[in-house]
């Protein structure tokens, strides 16, 4: 589309040395103008200024034309890089090996998601016993450039029809198609403007499913936080869905799922207000019109229903038990006074799963995996031993099943994929990748740091074997610290091409995270969500200490909730980094819960009209208030979705708006905004090659490297 706002907003003139390789130095940014505007907002008396408030239209000219004079300017800069073809070529060479998923079973066939290499999105293959393996659903079909993606997938019990949602542009919106797997075959009308949603079969008759009202205004940033469940039976329009559960104004709830027990007896519910803590209910469905029976009525645990055996309910909860532990209780009683223990809590923060009759206690040990098998009398079997220390994920699947799948990976150790017969113990390699990377010229450590306040914070650390300490390693330090989410040890390609550039990659563990139980995450919410910061910088520090870098080669990095964790680092520590990389961030922290699922973050945050204290805190840490005139900030990079709306990317827009204002020096501050993506799910992998090229060739070249440190295949 042309640009109708041109007038204000002055042309990117990038300005490179000819005839030689161009240096940062030579690359000076005139930024786009961004007009402001005299917006304020006044928070227990104090008066707030929003001058870029007119970024919050996401549909307007305006706004649009900005996106557009931004992306110019940070494409010019990004294409006078020496060295990005070459990494994107690493990139594209090191992803394109074949990926396979464990298969699973449904009604007569035998399904595995694959990719040969550099496909967009993975692709579902099917086979019969005796048969041939067949493409049973592309969605590399769905969308020319692969911006339409696959989300939830959920067979009806006998595996004889399919359900599955789709993310057009990486929104969190979603369709629901229904069709016969025999012969693949659509039937019914498509759902529509379904977001956040499980798909719950009920026998072969129909599915649960949750969504909001469309909202008034914009559907990728106005405000959605009344949540509903409705039950769609096959061969009736969507308009005649009936509301199981929500939708009573006095009584909101932003997060609603719906599940169906593996014999179809229960459904169950879960209700939230926020992103920790649920209310329970059940529902005998052998009884027509029976209401719902409560489990639980407050939102003090996290509690869920992990399995029945008969009128027998299974269920983990964090109740009185900071670390979880596995429960049972009558269903036509079940609520807290008649729970006994079954599998206690212990000193590890447990994850469970079920399959073939057995449960799987899933322990994260200092982040690393450990895995027990009990029988359905609590009764422990054995220890399951893993092939090293990592991450697992698996030992999941109906009772029926006779063989298990789990994988394990590690920051070095590409994901593989093991065959287990939970009734021997007998393990077996089931697929291994073929990819041109060598785990054994790697190596992970994890190490204890101490934080601001003398708490220990452990950190994994990987790199190349031999690995000099001399701070001249560039060094990748990334993070969470939110919303309970751990981060366990993964592989993944784009970190392996940062590896092989003799790139430090550092993950701490920090406090807001679920690592060690409900404690852990609760160090770093609301009014001690500096914790966290004081983690991360702390982690730095630690580096810098070492000798593994120096504040010269560091780039800080995170996305999301991390985003807000880079945005509050580098405005708070402008000395800590030479770059900075806030990707889809949280950066604005007044107003962050006024889109759309925004206000059900609380917990982790609290809001600014929560109390006068709360206000004052958010504003003394908000990475959009937080930017002053005269100070030298690191090189930044941030990177969003225009389709993201679950982080708008207005917080990405201001931020880079108040950043590129009071920069000083010649560190660039750049916007990279990706069009036709969202948060990250579902992202084609011709888009995150071409982002992860720009994010480490802008990197490496405001550390000061002229050309990759290794050549394109990893050597010297």
């Amino acid at each position: 589309m042309k640009n109708p706002l041109i007038y204000f907003l002055s042309v990117a003139v990038l300005v490179a040395c000819k005839n030689e390789t161009p240096k940062k130095t030579d690359l000076l940014v005139n930024y786009p103008e961004t007009k402001t505007v005299d917006t304020i907002d006044t928070y227990f008396g104090t008066d707030v200024k929003d001058p870029y408030r007119w970024l919050e239209d996401d549909r307007s000219p305006e706004t649009e034309a900005w996106v557009e004079a931004q992306n110019n300017t940070t494409n010019t800069y990004l294409e006078k890089i020496p060295f990005k073809d070459d990494l994107k070529k690493r990139l594209t060479d090191l992803w394109n090996y074949e990926k396979i998923s464990a298969p699973f079973i449904e009604g007569d066939f035998t399904y595995y998601f694959k990719n040969d290499g550099l496909q967009n999105q993975d692709v579902i293959y099917r086979k019969k016993e005796g048969g041939d393996t067949e493409v049973f659903l592309d969605p590399n079909t769905f969308s020319k450039d692969g911006t339409v993606s696959l989300g939830d997938l959920s067979f009806s019990k006998d595996g004889s029809l399919l359900a599955y949602s789709i993310s057009e542009g990486g929104s969190d919106w979603r369709k629901i198609i229904v069709m016969k797997t025999e012969n693949k075959a659509i039937i019914g009308d498509t759902l529509k403007d379904v977001k956040f949603s499980a798909i719950a079969w009920y026998k072969n008759e129909g599915f649960y499913y949750s969504s909001y009202d469309k909202p008034k205004g914009s559907e990728l940033s106005a405000k959605t936080d009344q949540h509903k469940v409705y039950y769609h039976e096959l061969g009736t329009s969507q308009k005649e869905d009936v509301l199981i559960f929500g939708g009573i104004p006095e009584e909101k709830h932003r997060y609603i799922s719906a599940g169906v027990t593996e014999d179809d007896a229960y459904l169950i519910i879960s209700a939230q207000e926020s992103t920790s803590g649920n209310k329970l209910f059940i529902r005998d469905l052998s009884l027509k019109n029976k209401s719902f029976v409560t489990i639980l009525n407050h939102t003090d645990s996290d509690t869920y229903v992990l399995e029945n055996d008969g009128s027998t309910l299974f269920l983990v909860t964090n109740l009185d038990a900071p670390n979880k532990k596995i429960v049972t209780v009558e269903a036509s009683n079940p609520t807290p006074e008649n729970w006994k223990d079954f599998i206690p809590e212990t000193e590890h923060v447990l994850r469970p799963s079920k399959g073939s009759g057995f449960f799987f206690a899933h322990y994260m040990v200092d982040a690393i995996s450990q895995v027990k098998q009990y029988d359905y009398n609590g009764q422990l079997i054995k220890d399951i031993v893993l092939p090293g220390l990592g991450t697992v994920n698996g030992f999941s699947g109906k009772a029926k099943d006779s063989v298990l799948y789990y994988a394990f990976t590690n920051y070095n150790t590409p994901s593989s994929i093991y065959k287990m017969d939970p009734v021997s113990g007998k393990t077996a390699l089931y697929w291994k990748p073929e990819i041109g990377f060598d785990p054994d010229n790697y190596e992970s450590h994890q190490v204890f740091y101490t934080s601001k306040d003398g708490t220990k914070v452990p950190m994994m650390i990987t790199h190349k074997k031999g690995l000099k300490r001399d701070g001249k390693n560039p060094t990748m330090l990334y993070g969470y610290g939110g919303f309970n989410i751990s981060l366990t040890p993964a592989f993944s390609i784009t970190n392996a091409v940062w590896m092989e550039q003799g790139g430090i990659l550092a993950v701490p563990n920090l406090r807001g995270g679920g690592e060690y139980g409900k404690v852990w995450h609760d160090a770093g919410i609301q009014l001690k969500k500096q914790n966290v910061f004081d983690d991360f910088i702390a982690a730095a520090e630690y580096l810098i200490e070492k000798d593994y870098t120096t504040p010269s080669y560091l780039a800080i990095r995170g996305g999301s909730n991390g985003g807000l964790l880079v945005g509050a680092t580098m405005t708070q520590r402008p000395d800590l980094a030479k770059v900075a990389l806030p990707a889809v961030g949280v950066l604005d922290m007044l107003r962050y819960h006024t889109f759309t699922a925004g206000a059900g973050w609380a917990y982790d945050y609290g809001t600014a009209e929560q109390s006068q204290d709360m206000f004052e805190y958010l504003k003394g840490y908000s990475p959009l208030h937080n930017v002053k005139e005269g100070v030298a900030y690191p090189a930044t990079l941030i990177t969003t979705g225009d389709h993201d709306d679950r982080v708008v990317p207005t917080h990405s827009f201001k931020f880079a708006a108040e950043l590129q204002k009071k920069q000083t020096g010649t560190n660039p501050t750049l916007i990279r905004i990706e069009t036709d993506a969202g948060h990250g799910a579902g992202t084609p992998v011709s888009k995150i090659i071409e982002q992860y090229a720009d994010i480490f060739g802008f990197t490496l070249f405001n550390m000061g490297f002229d050309a990759l440190p290794y050549r394109v295949n990893g050597k010297e």
